[in-house]
């Protein structure tokens, strides 16, 4: 782990994903689907702090959303591998900058934590009506918010990260 869990605003930040979950403002809803806000904060994070980083913040955001909300499904090992295949992608080769690429993560990730919402309810004999509608949707939202949300935040940390002195691997990759 790189260090991002020791800033004190950059974990704060993750209490801003269920805030936006019950918010769900209209205006960055698609047809009343609002955007996967775990998959908007924690791809960056991953991409930044690396795969174990990554994995423990799915788990901790999995932990806080399932908490917040009744139900028989969970978000918690979707979340936890998104984080941990993030934080790998995020430690080989170059560093993930590009829109496209942020966009896409984002689409796969959300596609991922509804797919695993979906697989659940087929378990639990009920598989809601619409739902790979929901799914397209959701996905759709999110990628096409991921490189406005993402690099962001993904910059801020980055730039935490080098300014403590812990940035050095994507430092090194960045400069070559």
């Amino acid at each position: 782990m790189a260090g991002l869990h020791r800033h004190g605003l950059s974990v704060g930040s993750a209490l801003a994903v269920p805030a936006l979950t019950f918010l769900s403002p209209g205006w960055l809803s698609l047809d009343g689907v609002s955007p996967s806000w775990a998959v908007l904060w924690l791809l960056p994070w991953a991409l930044a702090d690396g795969p174990l980083s990554g994995a423990f913040a799915g788990l901790a955001l999995g932990l806080l959303l399932d908490g917040l909300h009744v139900g028989h499904v969970t978000q918690l090992p979707a979340l936890v591998l998104l984080g941990w295949w993030w934080g790998r992608l995020g430690r080989r080769g170059s560093p993930i900058e590009r829109s496209f690429n942020l966009g896409l993560l984002a689409a796969l990730g959300s596609l991922l934590l509804g797919g695993s919402f979906l697989l659940q309810w087929q378990f639990l004999g009920v598989l809601p009506e619409g739902g790979l509608q929901l799914l397209a949707a959701q996905a759709l939202i999110t990628a096409l918010l991921a490189p406005l949300i993402c690099s962001l935040l993904l910059l801020r940390w980055r730039k935490l990260l080098s300014a403590r002195g812990n940035g050095a691997a994507w430092d090194r990759a960045a400069s070559s």
